[in-house]
């Protein structure tokens, strides 16, 4: 009986799974080893290096789009809510929806344009012109030296690009409140101080961990795998964006789900 379409794409999607998860588990051992010994697993300006390049460089980009979506998300509520005399709501459901939801969900799409497609270009160029191999041959761990500095300066600056985020949504959710919702600046801050619980703040840094995490993965992922040139390196970062995108969305739909009630 022949296979079905769907569990032929079932079994290449749990197999990239698995091979991501390696890869994550093979960077952790010649981390681990090189640890062991004494020493550190990149140089410090190598890690340096792609914190700038993903944290300084990213935070124009999404501090754009994060105060766009605030002052829109707050004009189109207000103007809702303001029917029903409800329009001190507004302050509120800003900041518990970027704290919460948009700010890492919007970051992690940000990065996944951004960054991701980078890593997948540069590791990508490197495979095909055998630079991974020769690295290797050297004895240094491709993983350790390639994929951990980038793996590591995303995951960390993840969560501070979602502050900054969030306070780019709460910048233009204040120029709206102010100018179209008669709502002085001490009083929105205020309703955001009531309304904010510490609840929605952790659960926002959870998710930017785990969403800079699965763009890193899979960004190096595509670049290491990458087969036939310069067309491969191009489909490579095409499918590394939209990869990262879509699993971003679906473990960020998957997490609502399983804590709900936090």
């Amino acid at each position: 009986m022949p296979d079905l379409p769907g569990l032929g794409i079932l079994r290449r999607a749990l197999a990239q799974v698995s091979s991501i998860v390696w890869l994550l588990i093979g960077m952790g051992g010649e981390i681990g080893d090189h640890l062991a010994r004494g020493r550190l697993p990149f140089r410090r300006a190598v890690l340096f290096e792609q914190t700038a390049r993903t944290g300084v460089g990213s935070v124009p980009l999404v501090g754009m789009v994060s105060f766009f979506l605030g002052l829109t998300m707050a004009l189109l509520t207000g103007y809702e809510l303001r029917t029903f005399g409800m329009e001190r709501l507004v302050p509120e459901l800003v900041a518990t929806a970027f704290c919460r939801e948009l700010g890492p969900l919007m970051t992690g799409i940000v990065l996944a344009a951004r960054i991701g497609a980078a890593y997948t270009a540069e590791l990508g160029t490197m495979t095909v012109s055998e630079e991974v191999e020769a690295i290797e041959a050297m004895g240094i761990g491709p993983l350790r030296f390639l994929v951990g500095p980038k793996l590591v300066a995303i995951v960390l600056l993840m969560p501070c690009l979602v502050v900054i985020s969030n306070v780019a949504a709460l910048i233009g959710g204040a120029v709206i409140s102010i100018t179209t919702l008669n709502i002085a600046l001490s009083y929105f801050v205020d309703l955001v101080r009531e309304g904010l619980l510490v609840k929605d703040v952790i659960a926002g840094i959870i998710k930017s961990l785990m969403f800079g995490l699965i763009v890193g993965l899979v960004a190096c992922y595509r670049g290491l795998t990458v087969k036939g040139g310069a067309a491969g390196v191009g489909a490579a970062t095409t499918s590394s964006v939209v990869t990262s995108i879509t699993t971003v969305i679906a473990a960020d739909s998957v997490f609502n789900i399983l804590l709900v009630k936090i």
